[in-house]
């Protein structure tokens, strides 16, 4: 995927393979980081690769605590703030609480770091204004809401036949892991996870949305892919999160499989 530089405030904001150099590098394994005196211009490159792991590592699995990233990484909690700092002062990340669905526990909710809409940016090859206007467009010509839902209930039909074979060739307690699976093949660094108690169910979870600026203005995008998992899953699904509504992760709660379930009951995006 080609990556994009860009700008935040008048100034240049790097992409994930042009991270700012502080003068602090890695040793071999990455797994400490300690300073040196070695030039700069022959560490930039080891000090871009592992920021752009941390930024990639946020993508993939979601708003994460310092303590996960070091693990995930092999890297010191140290090296990993290290590396946040850098990345929030480039306008990559930012810290926020964890959002906690079901009952919550006692204490604090946990500091994770997300990515900004700029840090998700930087792993785009952007058509979005493009994309916004052809919708636009439609709307005004061909019918209004209507014709966009219309829109996006097509461009889900023409995506559905990889989707469809996976979840059909899982047994039925894996379809959602199934989905999960060729939802990332196409991009979407899904996954899928038990729902938190009391919810009896699973969660899938989309750490990547493609089209998340569009579908700011355009929420039928997303109400579209819910209806198709109810249909395809065969069971009412619900919203919890979507990345175009400022959220880490586009999250569905997805019940247990129940023959009374009716698909025409899919739920909607959150406002």
């Amino acid at each position: 995927m080609t990556q994009r530089t860009l700008g935040v405030a008048g100034r240049r904001l790097p992409g994930p393979d042009e991270l700012r150099n502080n003068g602090v590098v890695k040793n071999v394994g990455e797994a400490r980081e300690t300073p040196t005196g070695s030039p700069q211009e022959e560490l930039a490159t080891g000090e871009r690769s592992t920021r752009n792991r941390v930024a990639r590592s946020i993508l993939d699995h979601g708003p994460s605590t310092v303590a996960e990233l070091a693990e995930r990484l092999g890297l010191t909690q140290a090296a990993v703030r290290r590396h946040l700092d850098a990345l929030a002062g480039d306008g990559v990340v930012e810290a926020r609480e964890r959002r906690v669905y079901g009952a919550r526990t006692r204490g604090r909710p946990a500091k994770v770091f997300a990515l900004t809409d700029c840090g998700r940016d930087a792993f785009d090859q952007s058509y979005d204004k493009l994309a916004a206007d052809a919708l636009r467009w439609i709307a005004d010509r061909e019918g209004g809401n209507e014709a966009i839902a219309a829109f996006a209930r097509a461009r889900i039909a023409a995506q559905a036949g990889a989707y469809r074979e996976a979840v059909e060739a899982a047994a039925p307690e894996q379809r959602t892991q199934a989905l999960a699976k060729a939802l990332s093949a196409d991009g979407y660094a899904a996954t899928a996870r038990s729902a938190p108690h009391p919810q009896k169910g699973e969660q899938l979870c989309q750490h990547h949305c493609p089209v998340a600026h569009v579908a700011e203005q355009f929420p039928q995008l997303c109400e579209a892919e819910t209806e198709f998992f109810a249909e395809l899953l065969g069971t009412h699904v619900q919203r919890l999160a979507t990345i175009a509504h400022g959220d880490g992760v586009c999250t569905t709660f997805i019940p247990k499989i129940s023959h009374n379930a009716s698909a025409s009951t899919a739920g909607r995006n959150p406002a």
